[in-house]
């Protein structure tokens, strides 16, 4: 199923706050791509669940950073690829500052930012791999809305990204029904799990797990 908010402002906030509500570990375990966990938040709290809008600067500049910024839809998270030279502020509170007027929600960087107190400030949610002070060049070629291989996944306009204290994933736009779907069912079956514990039976009892490798008491 393709992505039906596209183009529907409030069909994309239905989509936004249902993601944000399933979580990415619920939403990973429901047919997402899982990113790696050097991804993470860099202020507690960020959370974050929009369109994707990949980039791909060439490694140490952020010239395409800039350009995606002119670029990106209202309402998108910019997702980027900075290659083999992570250890660079990519991005800082002047990038934020831009980001924000223009309506972008988010970043997500498999390489370094600085500013983490401003974008904390800023209550803009930023995940990346690492904070890195030195700055990047502003002059190499790099590329903006075209299909990436982030982290490993592939990623496209129309997919969404969704990321939490848990980590990152990546709903493909053609899978976010399935994904969904899935999720709500996994969701629903967990509350079940949560009120069976809670009147004493066992997570061995619930799951049905096969205990006779483990050794209880002494050897």
């Amino acid at each position: 199923m393709g992505d039906e908010s596209v183009g529907n402002p409030t069909g994309q906030s239905d989509t936004s706050e249902q993601l944000q509500r399933m979580g990415s570990a619920t939403l990973g375990e429901s047919g997402a791509l899982t990113l790696p966990p050097r991804l993470r938040p860099v202020w507690p709290g960020a959370a974050l669940a929009a369109p994707a809008f990949p980039v791909m600067c060439t490694p140490g500049d952020n010239l395409a950073l800039h350009v995606a910024v002119t670029h990106a839809p209202d309402g998108s998270a910019l997702v980027v690829d900075v290659g083999e030279v992570a250890e660079r502020g990519y991005w800082g509170e002047v990038l934020t500052t831009a980001a924000e007027a223009r309506g972008i929600v988010g970043l997500v960087i498999d390489g370094g930012v600085r500013d983490v107190d401003a974008l904390q400030s800023h209550g803009f949610p930023v995940f990346s791999s690492l904070v890195s002070l030195p700055g990047a060049t502003k002059q190499s070629r790099g590329r903006v809305g075209a299909p990436i291989r982030f982290a490993g996944a592939p990623v496209t306009m129309g997919d969404w990204v969704v990321g939490d204290v848990d980590g990152v994933v990546i709903v493909p736009g053609d899978a976010l029904g399935a994904v969904l779907a899935a999720a709500r069912s996994r969701t629903a079956k967990e509350a079940g799990y949560f009120e069976e514990l809670r009147a004493g039976v066992t997570t061995v009892e619930l799951l049905g797990l096969d205990t006779s490798a483990v050794v209880v008491g002494p050897g």
